[in-house]
């Protein structure tokens, strides 16, 4: 390390294990991309439809993900594209456009599966489940060109792919009639991957419920601590271990049951999220397994937030974990900025500095699993390593500073003495941000 490495800690950070985190999303387009989009509107208006479609699919491209491909051939525009375990096909020309992915295959047709199907088309607006000849259940799009346009096709791809990589995996895990078809699998997960992922899951779940039955604090009268407990464990776990399928499903599941309106108090809420904890504890390793692996994406399912709506979240829900904090409950008081951070990357596309900041905070306060799966901890020992932490937050300032000029957390609002002093001065500190973009 040469001398000014030594002083200012300027050396590149070590490598990092290739683990992706978090849900897709597609809200950070490059300029290239953005012009790509304009340039189908303009070939779509001037009903140049085949380049308009060209240019359409360019803008859905991600370098990072590899996931759309396209192809001319006697006049007509092929493509394909990825979300999550489907492939989405299709081709368009100067008449019609029409995509479609397949789902699943029926060894015998039943009328559980084929009414559940045909209900889920009453929800669609512009797709639709169908059966192909071959009893395979495809999901379908298409249009005149004349109608499709680049905004349409927008939503219309949208919706036809975020449901055929949700259907696939819940279909086939209750219904035994199908069997798998088409699968997308980017990249299996090595095993001790998939182990760790699978014990972390457990042991969260398990810690969790002795907290709320044998903690300190009497939960009984205390039900909002154990919806923080149980709602930053559900956002952690999406986050963390990426599931796929069922268990996405159910995270989902105890999401929507705790902001559901259904005049149910909070104890009564509490309890019903619990059940569908107990479910992921009772549910076989090999099931998590057949969930566990990489695959590409082309449309994220949150939409966008900017950073103003960021710092009112955390202004909203940060001064509660305070009493928790100052009476010993230090579960409970980190349960608060990890429902903060938590829910944000679950419901939201973040401006990348916020993501990154809030990574780095998941990252400090989860050091034994991000240990476990290869990562340099910025824990040892439960001392908090400070130099490193300023360090990363230092690197993320390095990495936006050029669409975010402004970015300058004030370092000096963080305190070291504690976990829970620590998580809150670090939210203090990003509700503080300016993230002006020029």
């Amino acid at each position: 390390m040469n001398l000014f490495g030594r002083l200012f800690g300027t050396t590149a950070p070590p490598p990092q294990p290739a683990i992706r985190f978090g849900r897709f999303t597609d809200s950070n387009r490059s300029p290239e991309r953005e012009a790509a989009f304009d340039m189908a509107l303009r070939d779509f208006n001037k009903e140049n439809y085949l380049s308009a479609y060209v240019s359409f699919f360019n803008y859905l491209f991600d370098e990072a993900e590899q996931n759309v491909r396209v192809r001319e051939e006697k006049g007509e525009l092929h493509f394909e594209f990825f979300q999550g375990s489907k492939r989405i096909t299709g081709f368009a020309n100067d008449r019609k456009l029409r995509a479609s992915a397949k789902i699943a295959k029926a060894n015998t047709l039943q009328s559980s599966f084929m009414r559940r199907l045909l209900e889920a088309n009453f929800e669609l607006k512009y797709s639709r489940f169908s059966l192909s000849p071959d009893d395979e259940i495809t999901i379908v799009f298409d249009t005149y060109t004349a109608d499709g346009s680049p905004y349409k096709l927008y939503a219309a791809l949208k919706e036809l792919a975020t449901r055929a990589d949700k259907h696939d995996d819940i279909l086939l895990e209750e219904f035994e009639a199908l069997e798998i078809i088409d699968l997308n699998m980017r990249r299996e997960l090595p095993q001790w991957e998939k182990d760790t992922k699978f014990e972390f899951i457990q042991q969260e779940i398990k810690a969790v419920f002795e907290e709320i039955d044998l903690g300190k604090l009497d939960t009984n009268k205390y039900s909002v601590a154990v919806t923080y407990l149980l709602l930053h464990l559900c956002y952690k776990l999406d986050y963390l271990t990426k599931p796929e399928g069922h268990m996405m499903e159910v995270l989902e599941c105890i999401h929507r049951t705790a902001f559901e309106e259904d005049g149910k108090n909070a104890a009564q809420k509490n309890l019903a999220l619990r059940k569908e904890f107990q479910k992921l504890l009772d549910r076989p390793r090999e099931k998590f397994f057949q969930e566990m692996y990489e695959v590409s994406a082309t449309f994220g399912i949150t939409p966008p937030i900017d950073h103003q709506n960021v710092a009112i979240l955390i202004d909203q829900e940060l001064p509660n974990m305070r009493w928790y904090a100052d009476n010993g409950h230090d579960r409970i008081a980190l349960a608060v900025p990890g429902f903060i951070i938590g829910r944000a990357l679950f419901n939201f596309a973040l401006p990348l500095p916020d993501k990154d900041f809030f990574h780095l905070l998941m990252q400090v306060m989860e050091a034994e699993y991000f240990r476990s799966l290869g990562f340099k901890p910025f824990v040892e020992k439960g001392v908090l390593d400070e130099k490193a932490i300023r360090q990363a937050i230092r690197r993320i300032v390095e990495l936006h500073e050029n669409a975010y000029p402004r970015l300058k957390p004030d370092l000096k609002k963080l305190v070291f003495s504690s976990m829970p002093d620590f998580a809150e001065s670090f939210l203090q500190m990003v509700k503080e941000l300016d993230l002006y973009k020029e």
